[in-house]
């Protein structure tokens, strides 16, 4: 048996359109992480960027389940001596909402050579206006 490695030039690319109101945080990430990954297509090739474009629209209406708006904490470090500095959800979606979502499709990939191609396709909009071709909406 051979495996079926698709052409670079035969990977059809669609633009799929996801409303971040309709879904609690996580379910949405894994829903976008699949459609970047190309995992829904059936020439999915592990080793190869085969996934589509994602639009997350309504990133300031995500759903947040539970007590997570106030207990769940982002950390950033400088590199200097007491450089670290944590954010609350809650602070986050007021300030940039679109950075919620894009770090937890982030955290849904996993981490290796393909990451940074796959995330470049992800567009989120904090409002649910945008100019990004969507040829189909889940």
């Amino acid at each position: 048996m051979t495996t079926y490695l698709p052409a670079k030039n035969g990977i059809k690319r669609i633009w799929h359109e996801l409303d971040a109101s309709q879904h609690s945080l996580g379910r949405l990430a894994s829903k976008a992480a699949l459609l970047l990954r190309g995992k829904h297509k059936a020439i999915f090739t592990p080793h190869m960027d085969v996934g589509d474009f994602v639009v997350v629209t309504n990133a300031k209406n995500v759903k947040i389940t539970g007590r997570k708006k106030t207990q769940k904490k982002y950390f950033r470090f400088s590199g200097y001596p007491g450089g670290i500095t944590s954010t609350t959800l809650k602070e986050k979606l007021e300030k940039k909402p679109e950075d919620v979502v894009r770090i937890a499709v982030r955290g849904m990939l996993a981490p290796n050579r393909l990451r940074r191609l796959i995330m470049r396709r992800l567009k989120v909009v904090a409002s649910d206006k945008h100019n990004f071709p969507i040829d189909k909406t889940l």
